[in-house]
C-alpha cells in the first residue's frame, strides 16, 4: 500500500514538473518574439526617420530633382522594411 502512494506522488510530482517546464519555455519564447518585434519596429522607425532627413538634405543640396529625392526616400524606407524582415526571421 505504501508503494502505491509513493508511486502516485511520484507521478504527480513528475507531471507538475513537466507542466512547469512547458510553461517556462512558452514564456521564454514569447519574450524572444517580443524582443524581435521591438527590434524590428525600431529598425523600421529608424529607417523612416533617416529617409525623411535624407529627402530634406537632398532637396536642400539641390543636386537632384524632387522625383529623384522621393525615389531615394522610398529606397531607404524599403531597406528598413527588409531589415525588419531579417530581424524577425
Amino acid at each position: 500500500m505504501i508503494d502505491w502512494k509513493r508511486s502516485s506522488w511520484s507521478r504527480a510530482a513528475g507531471a507538475l514538473i513537466g507542466a512547469g517546464m512547458l510553461a517556462l519555455s512558452g514564456v521564454a519564447l514569447a519574450t524572444d518574439q517580443a524582443e524581435q518585434r521591438r527590434d524590428g519596429r525600431d529598425a523600421k522607425q529608424g529607417a523612416k526617420q533617416q529617409a525623411r532627413k535624407d529627402k530634406v538634405d537632398c532637396k536642400a543640396a539641390d543636386q537632384k530633382n524632387n522625383a529623384e529625392c522621393r525615389q531615394d526616400k522610398r529606397d531607404t524606407k524599403q531597406d528598413g522594411r527588409q531589415e525588419k524582415r531579417d530581424i524577425k526571421h
